[in-house]
């Protein structure tokens, strides 16, 4: 496992992301896009017309495809069965039916080992996602959570959509992301929480610069402790 494993977790839109793979620029670390994941699970089921409500089609799909996860200058590279599909995990369409992914139990355990062999080979890494610090490196060394007010959350969402030649009505978005907190926290396996130890950040008032700062902060200080 790698000596260095720092969680981000936390709600759609609160800046996870953004502020994941900034963070493991400035540290030197591998960055551990979870949410690429569940893309590319999403993309093969969908290549190979399974039913997405179907469990065990899904699991099928991670046992038998071969996924390959590399990290090229702070940018996780995705291949399916040796074909490069980075960009088209990207697609909105897959994006809308990661939901069946991440609501299938077995098929979310698959992820977190895929997560842990990523992990293994790696000296650093920041990984960010929803079971981040809960579940797949429940050992981390450092685990935040990012949260925000969902107005806000739905104001970032909205430049997002615009900034990619779409657009969406302000309410329908938060009303969209307030669904997705709940589906999120109430999920059986996995839920959307904070880890017992995590340092929770609110984000609401704070530029993602401001928020990388405030991380590294927090890793140096933890990093001095321990040596």
């Amino acid at each position: 496992m790698a000596d260095l494993i720092i969680t981000i977790d936390g709600p759609a839109a609160s800046g996870k992301s953004t502020v994941a793979r900034l963070l493991a620029h400035k540290l030197d670390a591998s960055f551990l896009d979870t949410g690429a994941m569940y893309r590319a699970v999403t993309l093969a089921a969908m290549r190979a017309g399974v039913d997405l409500s179907d469990e065990q089609k899904l699991l099928d799909i991670t046992q038998t495809c071969e996924f390959q996860f590399s990290v090229k200058a702070g940018k996780m590279t995705v291949r399916i069965d040796n074909t490069d599909v980075t960009e088209q995990i990207r697609n909105p369409e897959v994006t809308a039916n990661a939901r069946y992914i991440a609501a299938a139990p077995r098929v979310r355990e698959e992820l977190v080992q895929m997560q842990r062999r990523f992990a293994a080979d790696r000296h650093k890494i920041v990984t960010e996602g929803r079971d981040q610090g809960t579940v797949a490196f429940d050992d981390a060394d450092i685990k935040f959570y990012l949260t925000a007010d969902p107005a806000e959350r739905a104001r970032r969402r909205q430049a997002e959509l615009q900034g990619e030649s779409g657009a969406g009505n302000l309410q329908q978005i938060q009303k969209a992301i307030e669904e997705r907190d709940k589906s999120d926290e109430s999920r059986a396996v996995g839920p959307l929480k904070p880890a017992e130890d995590a340092i929770i950040v609110d984000t609401t008032n704070m530029s993602i610069e401001q928020v990388v700062e405030k991380l590294a902060g927090y890793v140096k200080e933890k990093c001095s402790k321990k040596t």
